[in-house]
C-alpha cells in the first residue's frame, strides 16, 4: 500500500504540492493525472526519495519514505519521466548494477535479462552504451531494470512516452499481469486514452491540490455519465 499524509512542497515561496492525501491499495492500476505543472513528477521524486518533503509522511508498504529510505526504496522500482543517467554504460552493465543493488542472483538475473530484453527488442543493444539508445531504448532499458529485481511496487512517471506501438503494448500488458498479482502499478501519463482503458483507479491534481481520487466509474458517476476521461479532466481543472 502506498500513503501519502499531508504531503506539501513549495519553491521559492510557491507552493506546488498542497497537504496532498492519497491511498493506493494493492492490485490495482493507478493513474496519476493532472495538467503540466499541477505537481506530479514532485510527487512522484518526493515519493522516491528524490526530494525532501516540507510536510507530511509518504510510506510505501509501511515504511517511511524520510525514517527509512533503503528499506523503502526496496519496495518500489521507479521508472522517471526522462531516463538520463548511467549513459557512458552499456545497456547490460546498467542491469547487472541494478541486479547488484537489488541482490538477484546470478541465475535470476541471467534469465530474466534475457527475457525482458528480448520481450522490449532491447537484446540486440545491450552491449551498446546508454547514450547511443533513443529515448525510448532508454526508457526501455530502465524498464527492464525494475522488472530484474521484480519489486512489488511500479512508480512510473511518463513511462509510455517514446515508446514504439509494440514495446507500449508489451509494458500496459505487464502493468496489469503486475496488478492482477495483487501488487502496484502507480503510474502519470498524459495519455487520457490509455488511462481510461487501463486504470482501475485514478487521482487528479491540479495547482498541486487533489481534484479527486476514486475509481473511473466514480467519477463518471460524479459528474455525468457518458462523458470520456478527457471531458471530465478539462472540467475538474478549469479547462471545460
Amino acid at each position: 500500500m502506498i500513503e501519502l499524509s499531508e504531503v506539501t512542497k513549495t519553491y521559492a515561496g510557491k507552493t506546488v504540492v498542497h497537504h496532498l492525501d492519497l491511498q493506493i491499495q494493492p492490485g490495482k492500476i493507478f493513474g496519476f493525472l493532472g495538467p503540466n505543472g499541477a505537481g506530479k513528477s514532485t510527487t512522484i521524486k518526493m515519493m522516491t526519495g528524490i526530494l525532501p518533503m516540507d510536510e507530511g509522511h509518504i510510506t510505501i508498504n509501511g515504511k517511511d519514505i524520510e525514517k527509512e529510505p533503503l528499506e523503502t526504496k526496496l519496495q518500489f522500482g521507479y521508472v522517471p519521466d526522462k531516463s538520463d543517467s548511467f549513459l557512458r554504460l552499456k545497456g547490460i552493465e546498467y542491469l547487472n548494477f541494478i541486479a547488484d543493488i537489488y541482490d538477484v542472483s546470478e541465475e535470476k538475473r541471467k534469465d530474466r535479462i534475457e527475457y525482458y530484453a528480448k520481450l522490449l527488442d532491447l537484446d540486440e543493444a545491450l552491449h551498446d552504451q546508454i547514450h547511443t539508445y533513443s529515448h525510448g531504448m532508454r526508457q526501455k532499458t530502465v524498464l527492464c531494470g525494475v522488472l530484474i529485481h521484480q519489486p512489488d511496487v511500479w512508480i512510473l512517471d511518463e513511462p509510455l512516452t517514446g515508446l514504439d506501438p509494440k514495446s507500449a503494448h508489451v509494458l500496459k500488458q505487464l502493468m496489469r499481469e503486475q496488478a492482477d498479482a495483487g501488487k502496484i502499478v502507480f503510474f502519470s501519463s498524459h495519455v487520457l486514452e490509455v488511462v481510461e482503458q487501463l486504470c482501475d483507479e485514478v487521482a487528479i491534481i491540479d495547482q498541486g491540490s487533489l481534484r479527486f481520487q476514486g475509481e473511473m466509474h466514480e467519477l463518471k458517476e460524479e459528474f455525468q455519465e457518458g462523458k470520456n476521461l478527457e471531458s471530465l479532466f478539462l472540467e475538474l481543472t478549469g479547462h471545460a
